[in-house]
Protein backbone atom coordinates (compact mmCIF):
# COMPACT_ATOMS: atom_id res chain seq x y z
CA UNK A 1 0.00 0.00 0.00
CA UNK A 2 2.85 2.38 0.53
CA UNK A 3 4.23 2.14 -2.93
CA UNK A 4 1.10 2.66 -4.25
CA UNK A 5 1.15 5.98 -1.85
CA UNK A 6 4.24 6.85 -2.96
CA UNK A 7 4.04 6.57 -6.80
CA UNK A 8 0.60 8.68 -6.42
CA UNK A 9 2.45 11.39 -4.61
CA UNK A 10 5.47 11.22 -7.17
CA UNK A 11 3.01 11.34 -10.28
CA UNK A 12 0.85 14.16 -9.11
CA UNK A 13 4.06 15.94 -8.18
CA UNK A 14 5.66 15.75 -11.21
CA UNK A 15 2.22 16.54 -13.29
CA UNK A 16 1.87 19.57 -11.05
CA UNK A 17 5.59 20.84 -12.16
CA UNK A 18 4.69 19.82 -15.68
CA UNK A 19 1.28 21.56 -15.60
CA UNK A 20 2.80 24.61 -13.48
CA UNK A 21 5.66 24.98 -16.22
CA UNK A 22 3.34 24.91 -19.01
CA UNK A 23 1.17 27.61 -17.71
CA UNK A 24 4.19 29.76 -16.84
CA UNK A 25 4.79 29.17 -20.99
CA UNK A 26 1.79 30.00 -22.01
CA UNK A 27 1.71 33.40 -20.05
CA UNK A 28 5.37 33.82 -21.61
CA UNK A 29 3.93 33.46 -25.31
CA UNK A 30 0.83 35.12 -24.66
CA UNK A 31 2.71 38.05 -22.77
CA UNK A 32 5.15 38.87 -26.18
CA UNK A 33 4.85 42.25 -28.18
CA UNK A 34 3.67 39.94 -31.12
CA UNK A 35 0.98 38.64 -29.64
CA UNK A 36 -0.22 41.62 -27.81
CA UNK A 37 0.07 43.76 -31.41
CA UNK A 38 -0.89 41.24 -33.47
CA UNK A 39 -3.67 38.95 -32.70
CA UNK A 40 -5.87 41.83 -31.37
CA UNK A 41 -6.10 44.68 -34.06
CA UNK A 42 -7.51 46.97 -31.64
CA UNK A 43 -3.58 46.58 -29.69
CA UNK A 44 -2.46 47.82 -32.73
CA UNK A 45 -2.97 51.45 -31.98
CA UNK A 46 -1.37 51.86 -28.78
CA UNK A 47 1.44 49.47 -30.05
CA UNK A 48 1.64 52.27 -32.80
CA UNK A 49 1.85 54.42 -30.06
CA UNK A 50 4.53 53.03 -28.11
CA UNK A 51 6.54 52.35 -31.36
CA UNK A 52 6.65 56.51 -31.62
CA UNK A 53 8.29 56.69 -27.82
CA UNK A 54 11.25 57.01 -26.58
CA UNK A 55 10.72 53.66 -24.96
CA UNK A 56 10.84 51.69 -28.09
CA UNK A 57 13.04 53.87 -29.61
CA UNK A 58 15.97 56.00 -28.57
CA UNK A 59 19.57 56.68 -28.94
CA UNK A 60 21.02 54.20 -26.26
CA UNK A 61 19.22 50.73 -28.11
CA UNK A 62 17.57 50.10 -24.95
CA UNK A 63 13.48 49.40 -25.11
CA UNK A 64 10.81 48.38 -23.27
CA UNK A 65 7.83 46.43 -25.14
CA UNK A 66 4.19 45.85 -24.10
CA UNK A 67 4.94 43.37 -21.10
CA UNK A 68 7.53 45.50 -19.45
CA UNK A 69 5.42 47.95 -18.19
CA UNK A 70 1.84 45.94 -18.33
CA UNK A 71 2.62 42.56 -16.71
CA UNK A 72 4.80 42.47 -13.84
CA UNK A 73 7.58 39.81 -13.75
CA UNK A 74 6.64 37.90 -10.10
CA UNK A 75 4.69 34.80 -10.59
CA UNK A 76 1.87 35.63 -8.76
CA UNK A 77 0.98 39.27 -9.66
CA UNK A 78 2.04 37.84 -13.33
CA UNK A 79 -1.18 35.41 -12.79
CA UNK A 80 -3.14 38.01 -11.30
CA UNK A 81 -2.36 40.94 -14.16
CA UNK A 82 -3.23 38.16 -16.72
CA UNK A 83 -6.23 37.09 -14.97
CA UNK A 84 -7.52 41.07 -15.07
CA UNK A 85 -6.18 40.84 -18.82
CA UNK A 86 -9.10 38.57 -19.66
CA UNK A 87 -11.37 41.79 -19.71
CA UNK A 88 -9.51 43.11 -22.79
CA UNK A 89 -9.93 40.11 -24.06
CA UNK A 90 -13.49 40.06 -23.59
CA UNK A 91 -13.81 43.13 -25.64
CA UNK A 92 -12.03 41.86 -27.69
CA UNK A 93 -14.40 38.72 -28.46
CA UNK A 94 -17.82 40.66 -28.18
CA UNK A 95 -16.70 43.71 -30.51
CA UNK A 96 -16.55 46.04 -27.16
CA UNK A 97 -13.34 48.13 -28.66
CA UNK A 98 -13.09 46.28 -32.06
CA UNK A 99 -12.65 49.09 -34.13
CA UNK A 100 -10.32 52.12 -33.59
CA UNK A 101 -13.54 54.49 -32.66
CA UNK A 102 -14.41 52.26 -30.12
CA UNK A 103 -10.96 51.97 -28.56
CA UNK A 104 -10.65 55.22 -28.44
CA UNK A 105 -14.64 55.71 -26.39
CA UNK A 106 -13.06 53.17 -23.98
CA UNK A 107 -8.80 54.20 -23.45
CA UNK A 108 -9.86 57.03 -21.13
CA UNK A 109 -11.31 54.20 -18.66
CA UNK A 110 -8.47 51.37 -19.70
CA UNK A 111 -5.82 53.48 -19.01
CA UNK A 112 -6.78 55.11 -15.85
CA UNK A 113 -7.16 51.33 -13.98
CA UNK A 114 -3.42 50.16 -15.78
CA UNK A 115 -2.56 54.05 -13.71
CA UNK A 116 -4.19 53.04 -10.91
CA UNK A 117 -2.47 49.08 -10.77
CA UNK A 118 0.84 51.01 -10.96
CA UNK A 119 0.50 53.06 -8.57
CA UNK A 120 -0.90 50.52 -5.97
CA UNK A 121 2.07 48.83 -6.75
CA UNK A 122 4.61 51.82 -6.83
CA UNK A 123 5.22 51.68 -10.43
CA UNK A 124 7.15 48.25 -10.11
CA UNK A 125 7.22 47.85 -13.77
CA UNK A 126 9.16 51.00 -13.67
CA UNK A 127 11.46 50.33 -11.28
CA UNK A 128 12.21 46.83 -12.83
CA UNK A 129 14.59 48.79 -14.88
CA UNK A 130 14.54 52.57 -13.29
CA UNK A 131 15.93 52.23 -9.83
CA UNK A 132 16.04 55.30 -7.96
CA UNK A 133 18.76 54.40 -6.01
CA UNK A 134 21.08 54.12 -8.91
CA UNK A 135 20.51 57.69 -10.64
CA UNK A 136 22.40 60.34 -11.24
CA UNK A 137 20.11 63.27 -9.64
CA UNK A 138 23.27 66.05 -10.73
CA UNK A 139 23.48 65.03 -14.16
CA UNK A 140 19.22 65.12 -14.65
CA UNK A 141 17.68 68.41 -15.52
CA UNK A 142 17.08 71.13 -12.82
CA UNK A 143 13.10 69.69 -11.72
CA UNK A 144 14.23 66.55 -12.24
CA UNK A 145 17.24 67.03 -9.95
CA UNK A 146 14.82 68.29 -7.71
CA UNK A 147 11.92 66.45 -7.45
CA UNK A 148 13.43 62.11 -8.17
CA UNK A 149 15.30 61.98 -4.67
CA UNK A 150 12.14 63.53 -2.64
CA UNK A 151 9.67 60.69 -4.68
CA UNK A 152 9.27 58.72 -1.25
CA UNK A 153 8.34 61.58 1.17
CA UNK A 154 6.16 63.24 -0.93
CA UNK A 155 4.19 60.00 -1.33
CA UNK A 156 4.76 59.85 -5.59
CA UNK A 157 5.47 56.75 -7.84
CA UNK A 158 6.88 56.99 -11.27
CA UNK A 159 3.63 57.29 -13.32
CA UNK A 160 2.43 59.95 -11.04
CA UNK A 161 4.64 62.18 -12.84
CA UNK A 162 5.62 60.34 -16.57
CA UNK A 163 2.68 59.13 -17.78
CA UNK A 164 1.78 59.11 -21.29
CA UNK A 165 5.49 58.53 -22.26
CA UNK A 166 4.70 55.15 -23.52
CA UNK A 167 1.61 55.92 -25.26
CA UNK A 168 0.08 59.25 -26.52
CA UNK A 169 -3.00 60.69 -24.23
CA UNK A 170 -6.54 59.98 -24.92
Amino acid sequence: MKKVGIATFVVGAVLGVVGLASFNGVMHATSTESFCGNSCHEMSTPLASLQQSAHYTNTHGVTAGCSDCHIPREFIPKIIRNIEASRELWGHITGLIDTPEKYAAHQPTMRERELSRMRANDSQECRNCHRVDRMDFEAQPRMAKRLHPKMKERGKTCIDCHDGLAHSQP
